[in-house]
């Protein structure tokens, strides 16, 4: 069932969407040639812990994965989501990353994701984050009482094709609260007008994932990295979107 959140939970909610845009902001400062990802991930410590916030990623382990050793996802290039940081991995210019965050602050979490560029990135690489950006406004859109589930997803799929770009159908959204993965799945994909309508209350975390080739992916040996099966560049974006009566909240942007 869809979790539904009072007003006060959901200022409270915006107030941890605010650390995680701090973290963030720090992390893409931070995201320079030469640097490790798991440098990253020590500035996302620093951050989230001078915060007073405790992080959704470290000890992660549904059905049955490996915990999840970092507060941060580092996903680079072909690297479509959950890129494990580590001190061998190290940032070139020309590179795009994705920085996946999500942590909790009295009892609630949030949750959001950037694709950013590693100094100045090709034109291709450009379009792909620019498309993916656009995707998920085009999601924001729709997260509204006048719409319903899979119109989030339509809008997505639709965005994304009409610019030459298929989507990650294997991953998807979802709710967000007192958990980090709350009911409803939100996927990339969808036909308008389908699934329960949306309401007042419920929080969503959105997450488009644009590839440049097929939407096929693969998981590597970690069992958390998940990569495009043809090696194309891939990009992932995400925020925590409250519906309101007086429409969307996104809890994770300034």
């Amino acid at each position: 069932m869809m979790s539904l959140k009072s007003r006060e939970q959901i200022l409270q909610m915006r107030r941890v969407g605010l650390i995680v845009c701090d973290v963030l902001d720090a992390v893409e400062e931070a995201a320079r040639p030469g640097v490790s990802t798991w440098q990253l991930s020590e500035v996302a410590q620093r951050v989230m812990t001078r915060a007073g916030a405790r992080s959704a990623f470290v000890g992660y382990a549904p059905h049955g994965k490996p915990a999840y050793p970092a507060v941060l996802c580092t996903s680079i290039n072909a690297q479509v989501v959950h890129g494990i940081p580590d001190r061998r991995t190290l940032l070139h210019e020309g590179d795009i990353l994705g920085i996946d965050f999500a942590c909790f602050r009295d009892g609630l979490c949030a949750d959001a994701a950037r694709t950013v560029g590693v100094g100045p990135i090709s034109e291709v690489a450009r379009s792909l984050i620019d498309a993916a950006y656009g995707a998920l406004d085009a999601g924001i859109q729709t997260c509204t009482a006048e719409h319903r589930l899979q119109d989030i997803g339509h809008a997505i799929q639709q965005h994304a094709e009409s610019r030459g770009y298929s989507v990650v159908k294997d991953f998807c959204g979802h709710g967000i609260g007192r958990s980090m993965h709350e009911a409803p799945q939100v996927p990339n994909y969808g036909r308008a007008g389908l699934g329960p309508r949306l309401k007042p209350g419920l929080v969503l975390a959105l997450e488009p994932m644009l590839n440049v080739g097929r939407g096929e992916v693969e998981e590597l040996e970690d069992e958390w990295t998940v990569v495009t099966a043809d090696g194309s560049l891939s990009a992932h974006v995400e925020p925590s979107v409250a519906i309101t009566a007086d429409g969307p909240l996104v809890l994770t942007r300034r």
